[in-house]
């Protein structure tokens, strides 16, 4: 059955997968959602006896239709290969509930490798399909994983240039060096002076600016997004979902049938929302616990049904979950309004205009999957000291968020249900504010010293991502401000 993906803000748009992972973001500024989700048509157990590759090809294949096998396929391979430092691609780890989806053994050390691994091979593809002759410009705000991975994904990639905004001051040591060290004649990274919504912000008006549009068309040249408003970051998503429950299968953890609860850090609402779509497929999951830090804006619209973004920006030791516009939470918001371009589309009028909407009572009704709760910054240390002197394991930040929430969630509910933690980034990502947590005395030792005391407490080996910035040379130092995003791009482009 072919899937078609619409615009949540208005009803008239219709395009093919390949389509819409090219343009990224809809004319109307909307999101693409495919017009149904589709039911898998392998048995869960049929796929626990899969690789990760062979799983990525039974979900992909649904959602992107236009595609043909061969061409899936090659995407695929080309993605899930030895840039991974494990077969499995995406261990679930743990002797017993909760388990740990371990989603951060790529390249870039971080949950944003299971898609942006494959997005720009099926970009591509989907340029070649098309007959678009344009060089695409990948634009991409990030608050520190994102920018990285796409940057790593997109380097040196014929037909691309990616330019990356990310907040100057926001992201860690380890985030910043990892992209103003990245290789590729055509990557550009750019700190602006304000936060990751800032960013977002910029990016989303310069996608709709037309006038800029067209003058980039005159130079050969066309926009699409890695961030996850694009489609093609959101499917390759839900197949880690799939794969964890198939895991659990097939290591005899749960019965054929038996839910699960899913936990999962969120900023941007990407992740949990593929965990959502993995349910719709038909993926026996029951509660998606949406974890927030400090920046609580989700917990408090789960909570009120209010979403609220005028509050102070907190910066956190979890920083790419500060975030007070989660972009994705629209294609959240399109659905359980009961696929209303209309009502989608006044909400997001209010969220520009005011910072914030209400929805109604019937549309909260439809929010019974989700859970939100958030940690402290307090609390988000001590569940690193706590799982680190209980079982030896290393968490980082992001996930100690995660770990936090299912404590209270647990001590809310009394739910004994299996559960899975959704793990984002490895701790070697997040050195410092890891290890102070775990004790105090590493505060005085380098980032770099830092990572090889890791190692030691860990027993987990310094990852190549972090070996090779040890000495790398800065090759990016531009700096903008958050109103100067457009001229900084026409000047990179030569426009």
């Amino acid at each position: 059955m072919e899937i078609l993906y619409k615009s949540t803000r208005s009803e008239d748009t219709e395009v093919k997968a390949s389509e819409a992972i090219l343009k990224g973001l809809a004319n109307d500024g909307g999101l693409f959602v495919p017009e149904s989700i589709p039911a898998l048509d392998k048995s869960l157990e049929e796929l626990s006896t899969m690789t990760y590759q062979e799983v990525a090809y039974e979900v992909m294949k649904l959602f992107l239709t236009d595609f043909t096998e061969e061409e899936l396929k090659t995407c695929i391979t080309r993605a899930y290969d030895s840039k991974f430092d494990t077969e499995v691609i995406a261990p679930v780890t743990g002797k017993e509930s909760p388990y740990f989806l371990e989603l951060y053994h790529g390249a870039t050390i971080a949950f944003k490798d299971m898609a942006l691994s494959i997005l720009p091979h099926l970009m591509i593809t989907a340029a070649k399909k098309n007959h678009v002759d344009n060089d695409i410009v990948i634009l991409t705000a990030t608050s520190g994983d994102t920018g990285k991975a796409a940057l790593a994904g997109f380097a040196d990639v014929k037909g691309t240039k990616i330019i990356v905004f990310y907040p100057k001051n926001g992201v860690s040591p380890i985030q910043e060096k990892q992209m103003v060290t990245q290789k590729g004649d055509n990557t550009y990274v750019v700190g602006i002076h304000g936060n990751f919504d800032d960013a977002q912000t910029g990016v989303k008006t310069l996608f709709s600016d037309k006038e800029l549009a067209d003058e980039m068309a005159a130079k050969g040249y066309q926009f699409s997004s890695a961030n996850s408003i694009n489609i093609g970051r959101l499917v390759p998503q839900v197949v880690y979902y799939v794969y964890a429950y198939a895991q659990l299968l097939q290591k005899n953890e749960i019965q054929k049938g038996e839910k699960i609860n899913v936990v999962v850090p969120t900023g941007n609402f990407g992740n949990i929302l593929a965990g959502f779509y993995a349910k719709n497929m038909g993926v026996p999951i029951d509660k998606l616990i949406c974890a927030s830090n400090d920046n609580k804006v989700l917990y408090d619209f789960f909570s009120t049904g209010t979403y609220d973004r005028n509050r102070e920006f907190v910066l956190t030791t979890s920083p790419s979950m500060d975030i007070l516009i989660s972009s994705n939470l629209e294609r959240l918001i399109y659905r359980i309004a009961g696929n209303s371009a209309e009502k989608n589309a006044e909400l997001m009028v209010s969220l520009s205009a005011k910072g914030s909407y209400d929805i109604t009572d019937t549309m909260k009704k439809e929010l019974k999957d989700f859970y939100g709760n958030y940690a402290t910054e307090k609390e988000t240390a001590e569940i690193i000291q706590e799982l680190y002197q209980k079982d030896g394991y290393v968490i980082d930040t992001h996930t100690a968020v995660a770990a936090a929430v299912y404590k209270k969630y647990t001590a809310d509910t009394k739910d004994t249900t299996k559960t899975v933690i959704v793990s984002t980034a490895s701790p070697y990502k997040f050195g410092r504010s890891v290890m102070t947590a775990i004790n105090g005395k590493y505060d005085a030792l380098s980032d770099f010293d830092l990572i090889d005391e890791l190692e030691k407490i860990s027993n987990v080996k310094v990852p190549n991502a972090i070996e090779e910035i040890r000495k790398a040379p800065v090759l990016h130092n531009h700096i903008c401000e958050k109103d100067q995003m457009k001229k900084t791009v026409k000047e990179f482009l030569n426009i």
